[in-house]
Order: C-alpha cells, then sequence, then structure tokens
C-alpha cells in the first residue's frame, strides 16, 4: 500500500556526513545533560509512601492532584488502578515523617474535597533499595533488548547492519533521556517502558530499510547502482511507508498526550520523541554507518560456481 511514490531516488547519502554530524552533537548534548543534571527519578526509584484508596462514587483525578500540590506534595501521582473507584497515591519521601505521618496528612488534606470521601484501604513504604532493584532489572532489559536486537540482525542480515542499527537506536534512546535529564521531566516505570517500546519500533524501521536494500542489491537490473545509489533507493522507495507507518502510530500517541491526562503525559512524550528521532536515525543514521563499514553487493549475491570439466 502507497500513498505516493517517488520517481526519482533523493540522494541522502550526498549529505550523510551533516546529518550525522547533527546526531553526534545531539547525542553529545543528551549525554552532557544525563551526567550534568541526572534524571529527575519518580517514586518507584527513589522510594515513598503508596497509598490506595477507595471511593463510594469514582472521583475526578485532577483536584486530587490540585489539593495534594496546594497542601505541598509535589511529585505525587495519583492513578486509577483496578476499577474507576479505585486510586493510587504515590507521595515521594518526605524528611523526619514517617509513612504513617505523611498518609494521615494526605487523608486530612483529601477529606477537605467535596464529594465522595475517601477510604483508605492499603498504606506501604516503598524503600530506596526496591527502586534500586527496579533501576537495575529495568537497565539488564534494556541490555538485553539490545543484545537480542544486534543477534537478530546479524542473522538476518549481516554484522555491519547489526551494528548500524544498534548504534542508531541507542541513539535515540539516550537522546530520549536526554530530554527528560534536560527538562527534569518524572522519569518513571511507563517512561521506562516507552524507552523499551521504542528501541523496538525503531529498530523496525531500520530492518525495513535494510530489507529493500538487501532486495536491491540482489536486483540484477540495478546492478550499475553505487552503495551511495542503492542507498538512497531504498530510502526513497520505503518513503510512503513510512509516512503510512509513523503517522498512524504519532496520531495514536498525540492522542494520548492530548487526552491521556498526567499518568500517559511523559509515557506519550517519550514515545513522540522516539517516534520523531527513530525515523531520524533509521534513515539518515544508520544508512550512512552501513555505507561506511564497507557494504557492497558482494555480501549478498552469490557468485557462481565455476563447473569443473570431466576429464576423459
Amino acid at each position: 500500500m502507497e500513498f505516493f511514490r517517488i520517481k526519482k531516488d533523493i540522494p541522502f547519502m550526498r549529505r550523510a556526513l551533516i546529518f550525522n554530524a547533527i546526531s553526534v552533537v545531539t547525542f553529545l548534548l543528551a549525554v552532557f545533560f544525563l551526567f550534568h543534571r541526572g534524571l529527575h527519578l519518580s517514586v518507584e526509584f527513589t522510594g515513598g509512601t503508596v497509598m490506595e484508596l477507595n471511593y463510594a462514587e469514582a472521583p475526578q483525578l485532577e483536584p486530587i492532584r490540585e489539593v495534594l500540590a496546594k497542601a505541598g506534595y509535589q511529585d505525587v501521582a495519583v492513578q486509577n488502578f483496578g476499577t474507576s473507584r479505585d486510586v493510587m497515591v504515590r507521595v515521594p519521601t518526605r524528611p523526619n515523617e514517617t509513612s504513617a505521618q505523611i498518609s494521615a496528612k494526605v487523608m486530612e488534606t483529601l477529606k477537605t474535597l467535596s464529594g465522595p470521601q475517601p477510604e483508605l484501604r492499603r498504606v506501604e513504604f516503598v524503600g530506596p533499595q526496591v527502586g534500586k532493584e527496579l533501576l537495575e532489572d529495568g537497565s539488564l532489559a534494556l541490555l538485553l533488548v539490545i543484545l537480542g536486537i544486534v543477534i537478530y540482525l546479524a542473522v538476518r542480515f549481516e554484522w555491519r547492519f547489526a551494528v548500524s542499527a544498534i548504534l542508531a537506536n541507542l541513539h535515540d534512546v539516550i537522546i530520549i533521556l536526554g530530554f527528560f535529564a534536560f527538562f527534569q521531566w518524572e522519569f518513571s516505570l511507563p517512561v521506562l517502558a516507552a524507552v523499551l517500546a521504542v528501541l523496538g519500533y525503531s529498530v523496525n524501521e531500520s530492518v525495513v530499510v535494510f530489507d529493500r536494500v538487501r532486495e536491491t542489491f540482489r536486483n540484477s537490473r540495478m546492478r550499475h547502482l553505487s552503495v551511495p545509489e542503492v542507498l538512497d533507493h531504498s530510502i526513497t522507495s520505503t518513503i510512503s511507508r513510512t509516512v503510512i507507518t509513523h503517522g498512524s502510530t504519532q496520531m495514536m500517541v498525540l492522542s494520548m498526550l492530548a487526552f491521556g491526562g498526567p499518568t500517559l503525559h511523559y509515557f506519550s512524550m517519550a514515545l513522540t520523541i522516539g517516534i520523531c528521532f527513530g525515523i531520524y536515525s533509521s534513515v539518515l543514521v544508520a544508512c550512512p554507518l552501513v555505507m561506511w563499514l564497507g557494504v557492497s553487493r558482494e555480501q549478498f549475491v552469490k557468485q557462481p560456481k565455476a563447473k569443473q570439466e570431466a576429464v576423459v
């Protein structure tokens, strides 16, 4: 399925050095902000008090967030779980206050709201050790995903494609983290899930382009094309598919960003950044890297074996 077809190949590889210079600068800025400012970790990673509340009627979450913010509880996570009448409140650790004291003050604050009154079902303290384990498990998951992608691409294509794709995808991940470090947006478990999703989503775009590269190399009618021309043709011929796929996904993500509320805000923000940079890296970072690593037609076209003449 195609919305349009570009008849003349766009010479992307002529500007490959410029595109990769932009990528290097953006990557280095992201790394700088990660080390200089660090990530603003959520309660899941830093520890805090988790409260489960039940209401007789489904409450509005935004007034709950506002009244807690006015009471001095910043970076509080308020979301539904299970049913619309069940609410989970996560409050960061506060100095010189125990979980019991925090939960008591939160309940007093929430009871000032008009409407259905909350019933406290459960209170527990999430320690920093649990957050450390979550961070380590998340990092391990990210590493395993990267290794799996490298092995898959090396088996399906060739090691040059595997190295190029993983460098381009790590470029996307670091830039997402750089945005969160620069703006000090809250980095939570949903955001970590979004980063992992972007990693898989971005590599899918790389696989589509690489598959077209392999087909073009094997096409006998295109043997006259040089390696940069093959890459230009492969990218140009997949642009329509890229617009359809990424446009549809971005529409869904933007709807979550606009109407999903605070619970999905940073999740959809991470996906939005990842999708935009995923297109850029898959096309304008991965392909030049493949070219510079020395990809050639001979790696995909099997040379015919010379027939041995029978000795009389």
